[in-house]
């Protein structure tokens, strides 16, 4: 898939372990039809962070600069009006950078290594790590042991022999360079959170409230919330840590991206990873594998009704063990199936950004038929280019913090974004209650359902057979909903005319925000 960038027009500050200051890059950047002036300079004084305004902070572990890469814009103030990045790529500099990766992307690694001589230009693009993490997971699937970078994680796992040592890293520099998706490849993957990225925190907290406020109060309404003291008998919360898990799972593998690894290993690449998009273990299976797992926690109980049970082991994926370092997460999505979904932080913490089903976030771009979204390649770019733009907004996103030990509610259709602020493990399930089970079955029975649906295999059926199961175990149930729904479309239509007009303008839900 292509990816879009923006250019940058912030300034950029960030830290260096060296005691002195430097200009290290002169930026120019391009925006809405004007010039604006920006600057990555380093620093080891922290103090220099407290005038950090509307700028960045590099992260202290941010690798440097990928061969001095600049972002396009500083071509413009540069005496010498010459991109090396086209000579060096000769007929083939008409085309994008997306594209000329996405076309050398088609390469096996002997390749890919063969065209990174020919130029100064073609070895920074035939060097870009995610085309070595595409191969490394294409070609070793789960079986390799992270080693520093992608590139050189797919010569140890193809030529264990190769001795590393013998090869000094010399940290080629060239000179005039300038690719805007390049430079922010790698800022996306060296940016702390900004903090005013992180000080919104407009969620309803709730701590102790009984199963009927959650449902008059946000289920019914389809509103979030965070629930706070619902964990404190979860055995979880005192026994997983990185050592337990690790001899608790043993050799077992767990889905993390398209592969499958021992908990070890992934605790080794995500201990040394500096990308933009980190892996995340995300896996539906957990309890079925280690069973203990699944016996060290208990659904809190404002969730434990769920209807999709009565589907017994046909029902689709519904439960996932979340591990990722800070940075991993997942960009803008809808819970599949029109469930709704809780997510209990056990360790670590999350920043959750949330629209409502009638808002599609800024940047955010779904097809008619929703099969599909495309959106920004990463969170933190989503943060940089669109986050600011929601100030504005009259309907503002939920956001807040999740920490250890709290809970979230994330009603059906509601747009979120969840990136971890460090190390993270977490517990998530999706499930049906009455009061969404008409909008469940109603998804279930779309006419391209084949497309929508996920998490089972017999896509095409699981409307019938969800409905022959609710009708078996609880009869009358969806007629006795559906009748609820009609008398109240009846009462909205005997409404005051001023009423019904303002019941009009807020749809289907009213917020407060």
């Amino acid at each position: 898939m292509l990816r879009s960038r923006n250019l940058l027009s912030q300034t950029l500050k960030g830290k260096s372990k060296k005691n002195k200051s430097r200009n290290k890059t002169r930026a120019t950047n391009l925006q809405n039809g004007r010039f604006v002036n920006s600057r990555i300079t380093e620093s080891a004084d922290p103090r220099q962070e407290d005038d950090i305004e509307e700028g960045f902070s590099l992260k202290t572990s941010a690798s440097s600069n990928s061969y001095g890469v600049q972002p396009l814009g500083n071509l413009y103030l540069s005496s010498i009006s010459h991109n090396s990045r086209d000579s060096g790529l000769g007929n083939l500099q008409i085309l994008t950078d997306e594209l000329v990766l996405e076309i050398i992307g088609l390469l096996d690694g002997s390749h890919l290594g063969i065209l990174a001589t020919v130029s100064k230009s073609f070895y920074v693009f035939c060097t870009h790590e995610p085309l070595w993490r595409n191969l490394v997971l294409e070609t070793l699937d789960g079986g390799f042991l992270y080693n520093g970078s992608w590139r050189t994680t797919y010569i140890a796992g193809h030529y264990p022999s190769f001795d590393f040592s013998r090869i000094r890293f010399s940290g080629l520099r060239i000179r005039d360079f300038y690719s805007d998706y390049l430079f922010q490849s790698w800022l996306c993957a060296s940016l702390e959170m900004k903090s005013e990225w992180l000080c919104r925190d407009n969620i309803p907290r709730r701590r102790g409230i009984s199963i009927e406020e959650f449902i008059l109060n946000f289920e019914e309404p389809n509103k979030p919330v965070l629930l706070e003291g619902c964990l404190e008998n979860w055995a979880a919360m005192d026994m997983w840590d990185r050592d337990y898990l690790v001899e608790t799972c043993g050799d077992t593998k767990f889905s993390v991206g398209p592969v499958e690894m021992k908990l070890e290993n992934y605790f080794m690449y995500s201990d040394q990873v500096k990308e933009e998009r980190p892996l995340y273990l995300f896996d539906p299976k957990f309890a079925e594998k280690v069973p203990q797992l699944g016996s060290e926690y208990e659904v809190p109980l404002y969730f434990r009704e769920d209807l999709f049970s009565v589907l017994g082991n046909e029902r689709p994926d519904y439960r996932w063990i979340i591990i990722g370092p800070a940075g991993s997460g997942s960009s803008f999505h809808i819970d599949p199936n029109s469930t709704s979904a809780w997510n209990a932080v056990i360790k670590g913490s999350k920043k959750w950004v949330l629209f409502p089903p009638d808002v599609v976030p800024p940047g955010v771009h779904p097809s008619p038929d929703g099969a599909e979204v495309a959106s920004p390649v990463s969170i933190i770019e989503w943060f940089m280019n669109f986050y600011a733009a929601t100030k504005d907004w009259k309907k503002k996103p939920i956001e807040c913090i999740c920490k250890a030990g709290e809970v979230i509610f994330v009603p059906n259709g509601w747009w979120h974004l969840v990136i971890n602020l460090e190390e993270s493990i977490a517990i998530t399930q999706n499930y049906v209650s009455r009061r969404n089970l008409l909008n469940v079955l109603d998804f279930l029975k779309k006419p391209n359902a084949s497309e929508l649906v996920s998490g089972t295999r017999d896509r095409i059926n699981l409307h019938n057979k969800f409905r022959k199961a609710i009708e078996a175990s609880f009869p009358g149930t969806v007629e006795e909903l559906e009748k609820k729904v009609e008398e109240k479309r009846a009462q909205q239509k005997r409404l005051p005319f001023w009423e019904s007009v303002t019941d009009s303008n807020a749809g289907a839900f009213k917020f407060s925000f």
